[in-house]
């Protein structure tokens, strides 16, 4: 059997969730800004370049521009400058081997390629994910309160017609410490009433009102379809603590038989905790997405961690790249690494043969989330989750 990063090439590779790239030329800052999820630059003297994530990304993403590894950052980000952003999106995204991006665009989607173009500069297939909170808002700021609930649920009626599922970004408006149940209607039109009365004039609607992220939920969940969860590790608006998906366990478990799916995504430093989940709950499944890139040469050792609970048909790839096509050729080239290792050290204890190695891993890089997700072939939705 070759290397498991040669056979693993081969596979198709979903990215379940994933946003577009910046198709504009980028300053050092801008670039490394893209490459932490810190929200200031690096101190005075330093650089981003110097982590785990900065490390892998010049040891294989300088080839695919024509550079040898470990080039510099400076002779890197000039060799990209002088390829342009088209060409350098196109080179990265298609090198990663990615064959299908799921695209979530409720984050500053005015700066990024849409799923459409994601697909273009990839030779790949798209579908597309909506964010809750960002149609909340959309809707409250168009609606008078007593017609929020109204205008919300044909909202998103309306955008499933399209999108394979929702995502929702709780982890970063407060937390999981949310009462497991769906609110009343009545509960909901005040606290739209309340939230428009405490936004100051003028400025743009931002959901963290509990009520009405559980009130997302619910909807999400009645209509049977792949809820996405930011979880763990992120940017410093989230409260790490609030964020462990045992927080989600009540949640869960009133939701069992609704048809609906949860998508638990990133969820280091508590992978061995969703992978629990994922392992008890029908209807809960995990990745370590943001967790790969940003663990660079440690990252096998995570993956292998966020598989010791997880059933095999529950784990997903991931890359949650956004903005720098680096992110994606990274995630890829890292998940396949850390897999085919954790496989060939498996095996060996255990004899594992390669056809059962070979299934597994087909499982894990795209079948499961064609499954989930209800993709056929063309990367389009099936109507099965529905």
């Amino acid at each position: 059997m070759p290397t498991s990063t040669e056979w693993l090439t081969t596979l198709d590779l979903v990215d379940h969730h994933c946003h577009g790239v910046v198709e504009s030329d980028l300053t050092r800052p801008q670039f490394e800004d893209l490459i932490t999820e810190s929200d200031v630059p690096a101190p005075a003297g330093t650089t981003h370049f110097d982590t785990q994530l900065g490390m892998a990304l010049r040891a294989h993403c300088p080839p695919v521009l024509d550079l040898p590894a470990f080039a510099s950052p400076d002779d890197y980000l000039a060799r990209r400058a002088e390829l342009g952003a088209h060409e350098v999106n196109q080179r990265l995204l298609r090198a990663s081997g990615i064959t299908d991006y799921v695209v979530e665009t409720g984050f500053r989607p005015d700066l990024i390629l849409s799923p459409e173009q994601m697909g273009e500069r990839g030779a790949a297939r798209s579908a597309e994910v909506v964010r809750l909170e960002l149609l909340a808002e959309q809707v409250a700021a168009a609606h008078d309160p007593a017609d929020f609930l109204t205008a919300f649920r044909a909202r998103l009626d309306h955008e499933l017609t399209r999108a394979v599922g929702v995502k929702s970004v709780a982890a970063y408006r407060g937390g999981f410490e949310l009462d497991p149940t769906p609110p009343g209607e009545e509960e909901v039109t005040r606290a739209v009433v309340q939230w428009r009365a405490q936004t100051p004039e003028g400025q743009p609607l931002r959901l963290t009102d509990p009520v009405l992220i559980r009130a997302g939920w619910w909807e999400a969940i009645h209509r049977a379809v792949p809820i996405q969860l930011h979880v763990g590790y992120g940017d410093p608006d989230v409260d790490l603590h609030r964020t462990n998906p045992l927080l989600l366990s009540d949640l869960l478990r009133n939701a069992r038989c609704s048809g609906a799916s949860f998508l638990l995504l990133h969820c280091y430093p508590f992978h061995r905790e969703a992978g629990y989940l994922a392992h008890v709950f029908e209807h809960v499944y995990c990745d370590v997405g943001l967790a790969v890139n940003y663990t660079g040469a440690q990252s096998a050792q995570v993956i292998a961690e966020s598989l010791e609970l997880t059933p095999f048909h529950k784990a997903l790839f991931s890359s949650d790249a956004w903005g720098a096509a680096e992110l994606f050729h990274l995630g890829a080239v890292l998940f396949r690494r850390g897999l085919g290792e954790a496989l060939e050290r498996w095996a060996a204890a255990d004899g594992w043969p390669a056809e059962e190695q070979e299934r597994i891993a087909r499982m894990i890089c795209s079948e499961n989330a064609r499954r989930v997700y209800g993709l056929d072939r063309t990367g389009r939705a099936t109507g099965e989750t529905r």
